[in-house]
């Protein structure tokens, strides 16, 4: 298995930071696998989720919530959440670390999985909605998987997250992630 790494986090954030700068004007309004939001709701969850994480990790003070962080330039606001999110995980001893957030104490290692398992999942809606592929290492895709398997073996799921949906067991990880995380998927042509 691959190893808990920022590096991890660094591809996957340029993964999805590289279909955003595709999006068409006119994809923005479309829905997405997460049927609550279109895509452009989605970058903003990305984008504010980067900075909760960010905030948690270097102790300041938590984004505003309902601020139209994306502006005329989400790719912009993209890339700056993802390289501040990469700079507070890269700090010395955070993995290691234990912080507390709304769903109890994890150690920065903890706090980067989570962040990482929904960077994907999102990642995934967005190419979903879009066409546009995100080219996601698998293995990351694997680590995540298996990590959230095994944290939300225990937590409640309402709120956060459908019930597993089938998924053939030779999909790729990403597949395999999405749908152990609720989301319908297509099977293999």
């Amino acid at each position: 298995m691959t190893t808990i790494s920022v590096e991890n986090l660094a591809r996957a954030c340029e993964a999805v930071g590289d279909l955003i700068a595709e999006i068409r004007p006119e994809q923005w309004k479309e829905r997405t696998p997460c049927t609550e939001w279109d895509v452009r709701e989605v970058v903003t969850h990305l984008v504010g989720m980067d900075l909760v994480f960010a905030a948690m990790i270097e102790g300041g003070p938590m984004p505003e919530r309902g601020v139209d962080r994306l502006g005329d330039d989400p790719v912009g606001a993209y890339r700056s959440s993802s390289a501040a999110l990469q700079a507070a995980f890269s700090g010395p001893g955070v993995l290691e670390r234990s912080f507390h957030g709304p769903l109890g104490s994890a150690t920065g290692a903890e706090r980067l999985q989570i962040r990482l398992y929904d960077l994907l999942a999102h990642g995934w809606d967005l190419a979903q909605a879009t066409g546009i592929p995100v080219r996601l290492p698998a293995e990351v895709g694997e680590q995540s998987l298996a990590f959230a398997r095994v944290q939300l073996a225990t937590q409640n799921r309402t709120g956060r997250f459908a019930e597993p949906q089938p998924v053939d067991e030779t999909a790729p990880a990403i597949d395999r992630l999405v749908a152990f995380l609720g989301r319908t998927v297509a099977p293999q042509q």
